[in-house]
């Protein structure tokens, strides 16, 4: 492919030395180490070995009417006998480039990519230390999510937010868009009259009349969790360092469903060491938001459908707080390292959880990863080199690697590794490898590295970590978990389809998300239309206003054509967006013709109400041509 034999390229010359002459042994030896301070990605056109930015000053003008973010990105610049700097970008219109000292105009040029984005190389003069991009984004940036009022919970002013991870940051943003470099960030936003900005960052807790707000973040964070949004929006605090952000119809409500927030903050610390970020705060987004949540430094973006009304929900919470820790303090250097981040947090917030809330409660959460892990594992096949922990996306969109394999395969190595040592060694391992490595990048081999000298070297044999981390599927000895409140419910289910329990007895109102999910998931795909009647009836399944329990429960009526469910089904896909959700639904939808129809008649209204990266995802489930 076009794309990655230009990267290719770009990552061949990255890794050769100068060999001048001129250049004294010491001053090879640095060089040396220089190069080999930033891992090779794939998924960008940069060399930072050579010149690499340190830190970003952006300046930029929100306009919701033309759907553009546009200003001025200024780096600072560590040279390593470089004389360009090459940056990602993707649909941005450059407008002008200049170096200091001098405000020298600078040459540049945009290298041709694909889909993925492009190159943007900047010839330096001798002297530059530092380089500002004049820049327009697309009003179809992949990044940004623009919402007409009505597509918010206010209906009254309009809303726009970021997501940057994998690598979307480039395309509002010309960055060195990837997880191996660091920078820190300061910046100046203005928006349109009324409405507030934040960011991951240090934030402002109300709106000013001049609608211009500065942000600052001291601490060096990958390109794609610089994040940004933009609304009617105002602050809760929930304790001395932790708050949430809202629409004012939402903020009540988020308020109490994060209340314990705090307490979760001092459940991580008492791990795995202290809270590096300062403050710990929540954005409750627009539904179109496609994920849970982002983990974005200081301020966590989070979907909606988190707010159950009971709290129920608020582990998605402990995971994106445990990411302040893996994922944003030791990072993962490349996408193929994904689990770096997100095998860590899931385990992490597992045992936040059980300090919260009691192990019953962690081990509800650790079954329902675990039905989660094995439909990824039947999905993608249990030979396929996607189940491997260590991936190989080259020439692929790193998105694909955003799979339960991450999360869940990676959380449950962890866990043999607790198995095998105990876990009052395990928990010292983990806190000195985050104080080691903290606010520095992570490879797969340089964690099996540290891995081998920190914590196996003291067992009498070192377990097979190769089968976790570069084999397929699980392998035989994995971890099993056993919920006694899980059981119970199976134990309704099973009464209930031999005909020994009716629904007015089940013990339903004491039934937290979790106990609701497993009994939907453990019901037969044909569970028949007359058992689909009686459930809902005794339950009103298909009003609930609990995501979780709604998706599950949509899945079953697809299965089964329940069609009264069907309505309920169109709302729900026209109003959230959050692809956990989106994508088994319209997959179980796209498997017969008469529901592909139904499927695609709701897709073309919901559609603009989803953010790229999932629409991408249904696009092709569908076979949809916009």
């Amino acid at each position: 492919m076009k794309y990655t034999i230009a990267l290719t390229v770009l990552i061949l010359a990255a890794g050769c030395s100068d060999n001048k002459s001129s250049i004294s042994e010491t001053d090879a030896n640095q060089n040396t180490e220089t190069m080999e301070k930033y891992a090779n990605d794939t998924h960008s056109f940069s060399e930072p070995n050579k010149v690499a930015a340190t830190h970003l000053n952006l300046d930029i003008s929100v306009s919701i009417t033309d759907r553009t973010i546009q200003g001025t990105a200024t780096y600072d610049l560590e040279r390593n006998n470089g004389d360009t700097l090459k940056l990602d970008m993707r649909g941005l219109e450059i407008k002008k480039v200049t170096g200091m000292p001098g405000n020298a105009a600078l040459t540049y040029e945009v290298e041709e990519g694909n889909e993925l984005g492009d190159g943007l190389v900047i010839t330096l003069n001798d002297d530059t230390k530092k380089v500002a991009i004049e820049y327009t984004t697309s009003p179809s940036a992949a990044a940004l999510m623009w919402m007409d009022p009505e597509q918010t919970l206010g209906k009254e002013a309009p809303f726009m937010f970021t997501q940057g991870q994998a690598i979307l940051t480039r395309s509002w943003i010309p960055i060195q868009d990837s997880p191996a470099i660091r920078m820190t960030y300061e910046a100046t936003v203005k928006v349109p009259e009324g409405l507030m900005a934040v960011m991951s960052a240090v934030n402002p807790t109300e709106k000013n009349d001049t609608w211009i707000y500065n942000f600052k973040m001291d601490q060096p964070i990958p390109p794609y969790l610089i994040a940004l949004a933009v609304g009617d929006l105002e602050f809760e605090s929930l304790g001395s360092r932790t708050g949430v952000y809202a629409e004012p119809a939402m903020i009540k409500k988020a308020a109490y469903e994060f209340e314990d927030v705090e307490k979760m903050v001092d459940a991580a610390e008492a791990l795995y060491g202290p809270y590096r970020w300062g403050q710990y705060d929540l954005l409750v987004l627009p539904p179109s938001f496609p994920f849970g949540g982002m983990e974005n430094p200081r301020l966590t973006f989070a979907t909606p459908t988190i707010i159950a009304g009971d709290q129920s929900l608020t582990s998605l919470v402990a995971h994106e707080l445990a990411h302040s820790w893996s994922g944003n303090l030791v990072t993962n250097a490349t996408w193929d390292d994904f689990w770096l981040n997100e095998g860590f947090t899931v385990y992490f917030e597992s045992r936040i959880m059980e300090a919260v809330y009691g192990a019953d409660y962690a081990d509800m959460l650790k079954v329902l990863g675990a039905q989660d892990l094995q439909n990824t594992i039947d999905e993608l096949g249990v030979e396929s080199a996607d189940t491997h922990l260590k991936l190989d996306l080259d020439g692929r969109d790193p998105d694909d690697g955003m799979t339960d394999i991450a999360y869940e395969k990676g959380a449950l190595f962890l866990r043999s590794l607790e198995q095998e040592v105990g876990r009052e060694r395990f928990d010292k391992f983990l806190r000195n490898y985050f104080d080691t490595n903290a606010f520095k990048t992570m490879t797969t081999d340089k964690f099996i590295a540290y891995l081998d000298s920190n914590l196996l070297n003291e067992l009498d044999q070192r377990p097979n970590i190769d089968a976790w981390i570069y084999g397929p599927g699980l392998p035989a000895n994995h971890p099993v978990t056993d919920s006694k409140l899980l059981n119970k419910v199976d134990s309704v289910r099973v009464d209930y389809l031999a005909g020994k329990m009716k629904p007015a007895n089940f013990p339903a109102k004491e039934w937290t998300t979790q106990e609701w999910m497993h009994f939907l998931r453990g019901l037969p795909a044909d569970v028949g239309s007359a058992k689909m009647t009686e459930l809902d009836k005794a339950f009103k399944l298909t009003e609930t206003g609990n995501s979780e329990i709604a998706a599950a429960w949509f899945l079953l009526a697809i299965k089964n054509d329940y069609q009264p469910a069907f309505p309920a089904m169109a709302k729900f896909l026209e109003r959230v967006g959050r692809r956990k959700f989106l994508k088994p639904l319209y997959e179980e939808l796209a498997k017969t013709d008469a529901h592909k129809k139904w499927a695609l008649d709701v897709y073309a209204k919901a559609r603009k109400n989803y953010h790229t990266v999932s629409t991408q995802t249904i696009d092709e489930i569908l076979g949809y041509k916009a």
